[in-house]
């Protein structure tokens, strides 16, 4: 088998999901949340097992966590656009947040919780930043009133968009530590855990990368992985078979605005209809349509 993607949410889950490997975890939300969010450790209330998809290869694999100081964490890779994906992480965040109450507990109980989706596709069509974090704040004075609801995107596509770019491209993209993870997530065939550079030579992403080359799936694993890797690929192709699709579409209506403009001119300057259409290609319906 190929060298196993993190961005397959099995592995992803696998490698972050575990006990074993709550360092990992740790280093991945300490890298994304503000510093006031920051944990020192994290009980994992959904760890990884391979029941969970035995039902259905196409569950949803998400991380749950909770701090020490009572927050709780969702974390989730999401390989295809599904559609109202946004109010999906709400209602995912929603159960995160309500799930707390047991029995007469009162709501004073209640702790921040914080969802990060991971997304192989871009969802923010308005921002180019590739993180970006969402509260409920005033309209006008961008008060935050409610600052138990947080929600992160870190979209892996706008960080890493070009399947050709070398080591060095890369590196000059890391600032920070999510930067580290996300570089992880896109293109960890680029690293070697034996040789990283500088900016990326932290312990937590050697043993990731460790890790990673070791992963062994059982033959029900595997064949779970391989079927989210085909989404993977189904979803990759699509994408490229559209943005195709949109501009040689771009170009027709491109090559058509402009013999309709030439016929507008041509109309404007006193052309008759069928010299018009001779030029231009415009049928005779079209051309009275401009006239």
């Amino acid at each position: 088998m190929e060298k196993i993607t993190p961005k397959v949410d099995l592995a992803f889950k696998k490698i972050f999901g575990v006990e074993e490997n709550k360092d990992l975890l740790i280093a991945l939300i300490n890298a994304t949340v503000s510093k006031e969010d920051q944990v020192i450790d994290v009980t994992l209330l959904n760890p990884y097992n391979p029941k969970s998809f035995r039902s259905d290869k196409l569950s949803i694999l998400d991380i749950k966590a909770l701090s020490e100081t009572g927050k709780r964490f969702n974390i989730e890779i999401q390989i295809t656009d599904e559609a109202d994906y946004d109010k999906r992480a709400l209602y995912y965040w929603a159960k995160l947040y309500t799930d707390q109450l047991k029995g007469a507990q009162d709501y004073a109980s209640l702790n921040k919780a914080i969802g990060i989706h991971i997304l192989n596709f871009v969802s923010i069509t308005d921002n180019q930043k590739y993180h970006n974090v969402f509260h409920i704040t005033e309209k006008e004075s961008g008060l935050p009133y409610f600052k138990d609801l947080e929600l992160h995107t870190v979209e892996l596509t706008k960080f890493s968009k070009d399947p050709d770019e070398d080591l060095n491209s890369l590196l000059k993209k890391i600032k920070t530590s999510l930067d580290i993870w996300t570089a992880f997530l896109t293109r960890n065939d680029l690293l070697n855990k034996d040789n990283l550079p500088a900016p990326l030579a932290i312990n937590t992403l050697k043993k990731a990368l460790h890790v990673l080359d070791t992963l062994n799936f059982t033959d029900e694993e595997r064949m779970a992985y391989e079927d989210h890797l085909k989404w993977l690929r189904i979803e990759a192709n699509t994408i490229e078979k559209y943005r195709k699709e949109a501009e040689q579409q771009g170009r027709q209506e491109g090559r058509q605005e402009g013999k309709l403009e030439i016929a507008k001119s041509m109309l404007l300057q006193g052309y008759a209809i069928e010299d018009i259409g001779l030029l231009t290609g415009l049928s005779r319906s079209d051309i009275q349509k401009i006239k």
